[in-house]
């Protein structure tokens, strides 16, 4: 289906007369509403929220004597006696692909023997990449994604979780642990 110059004066006069884009893709044919939309926003009609156009069953009524609006009169403001609203805590910042991560505050609680035993570890690990994981190899990603040194850990992983042994001890804190940190 292409928008040709009459199907498109057609869109033009029927979305003009307040019909919906259903309404219009129905009339229309072979096109869906979402299709109407798409091309009443790229022909850049109005999304009639301001408009005044009458549909056709309202020109038919008769008109009564027409009252004058009376808009009420905006009230002056006043400082209130609550306080201002609390402001929004700040949004976390983005980093951006192949940016170092800031240091997370998890990595200060880790103890040195599960760090050194890590380092041990990843000199001995089989260094896979994403295609080469299977449900027994241990999932660490290793390195910056962004390039070509990232790999996974890839050693037997321990039973019931992701990673090796070591990494376990590295991923999973004991609940104690967790509670103290929040204190």
């Amino acid at each position: 289906m292409s928008w040709t110059d009459e199907r498109v004066e057609i869109l033009k006069k029927m979305w003009g007369e307040g019909q919906s884009a259903s309404v219009i893709a129905k009339e229309l044919g072979g096109v869906t509403r979402n299709a109407v939309i798409g091309k009443v926003h790229r022909l850049g009609l109005s999304n009639r929220a301001g408009t005044t156009a009458s549909k056709p069953a309202a020109k038919e009524k008769p008109k009564a004597e027409a009252k004058p609006k009376v808009e009420p009169k905006p009230e002056p403001k006043t400082e209130s006696a609550t306080p201002p609203a609390t402001p929004i805590p700040a949004v976390r910042k983005i980093i951006p692909a192949g940016q170092p991560l800031p240091p997370q505050p998890s990595a200060n609680e880790i103890s040195p023997e599960a760090l050194a035993k890590v380092n041990e570890v990843e000199k001995g690990a089989k260094k896979l990449k994403l295609m080469e994981l299977t449900e027994r190899t241990c999932k660490w990603p290793i390195g910056d994604p962004a390039t070509e040194d990232f790999w996974f850990c890839g050693l037997p992983v321990q039973s019931g979780k992701p990673y090796c042994e070591a990494h376990v001890g590295v991923a999973f804190q004991p609940m104690s642990s967790r509670r103290d940190r929040r204190r």
